[in-house]
């Protein structure tokens, strides 16, 4: 028995100096082990191999089971162990280094010219505050969770309702009656554990606005009503704080970043007042085609994404319309206005 585990730890030693994996290794000795029981259960009990080995072969079986127990045992154990923990849990490091399964996740950016490692790294250190979780908010939170914007905060008061799920597809049907900033939360951190996500189930107000959009570096808006992009408007003007602003109705939608302390207009420049409510009728009024959210939002989520990183040229000054209908596109140049109170109030601040 000295002799065989003498030949084992020669075997595990010679093998690990020259780079040989374990599984072979195991193998090796398996094999010697094999080659004792064979000895002894063939060969007299007189004969030199017999008496090198020196027990009777009942023993080695007693040896061979215990080792087989203990092996089954810890690979057991292994495999309950992978079974509980997630596949790609986050390791506990340095926040501005990048693991080995976040390189792998993000690789297709890295390897775009205009983001690479720099660019990712930007991603990974942004906040961004989206406001609403809909139709807007459902792709535009998917996008930044995949692409990974570190921080991403996401403000909203509704809950799920079963007429959301026609295009809110960040949501499912056992999330119906749950608020929607919840809902998002799981399905982003469902698809990437490695960010932060910061649900505010609650309205945005006046009150609490300014503290809000200050902790966040973009904000996006992707609301239902002209209170609030009003109120997002003149909160991020006064802020310095760049705006993506999205609407939609039935075929159609927008999308400009509106970006007063770089010179560029603001919403209320292009837009002065809210419309009459009969001219500017909500989706759950008017209807509104279902992939329709999906490309706007996908469209703000590229301007967030590119403001960061700095890649190409965004929708500052500009402002793109998407007519899902016929498949058309096109851009309009816009103005700053200058009898425009909010642009003002940002000079003169």
């Amino acid at each position: 028995m000295v002799l065989f585990l003498g030949l084992c730890g020669l075997i595990w030693g010679v093998g690990h100096a020259f780079g040989a994996p374990k599984y072979l290794r195991s193998l090796t000795m398996a094999g010697l082990y094999g080659f004792v029981l064979l000895s002894l259960s063939v060969l007299p009990t007189d004969s030199m191999l017999s008496r090198i080995w020196g027990e009777s072969i009942g023993i080695w079986l007693v040896v061979g089971g215990g080792a087989v127990l203990v092996t089954g045992y810890i690979s057991g154990l292994k495999w309950l162990k992978a079974r509980a923990m997630p596949k790609h849990m986050p390791s506990e490091q340095d926040p501005a280094l990048f693991s080995d399964a976040e390189l792998e996740r993000y690789a297709r950016h890295i390897f775009l010219r205009e983001i690479g490692g720099p660019g990712q790294k930007a991603l990974k250190e942004a906040r961004v505050l989206v406001i609403g979780a809909g139709g807007l908010g459902a792709p535009v939170l998917q996008y930044l969770a995949g692409a990974g914007i570190g921080t991403i905060g996401v403000i909203d008061d509704d809950v799920v309702d079963n007429s959301n799920l026609q295009r809110q597809v960040i949501h499912r049907d056992q999330d119906i009656g749950a608020p929607k900033v919840f809902s998002a939360k799981a399905a982003m951190l469902a698809q990437n554990p490695y960010i932060t996500v910061r649900p505010y189930h609650r309205r945005l107000n006046e009150d609490m606005a300014t503290d809000l959009f200050a902790d966040y570096d973009v904000i996006i808006d992707g609301s239902d009503n002209f209170e609030t992009r009003y109120l997002s408007n003149r909160v991020a003007a006064s802020l310095g704080k760049p705006l993506i602003s999205g609407a939609l109705s039935q075929w159609e939608g927008q999308v400009s970043l509106f970006d007063p302390a770089q010179g560029t207009p603001c919403y209320e420049c292009v837009f002065r007042e809210a419309p009459a409510a009969h001219l500017a009728p909500s989706c759950a009024e008017a209807g509104v085609a279902g992939p329709l959210p999906g490309i706007i939002g996908s469209i703000m989520a590229m301007e967030a994404v590119k403001h960061v990183t700095g890649a190409g040229q965004t929708l500052r000054g500009e402002m793109l319309i998407y007519d899902g209908l016929w498949g058309e596109t096109r851009k309009l140049g816009l103005k700053r206005r200058d009898c425009c109170p909010v642009c003002n109030a940002t000079s003169a601040a």
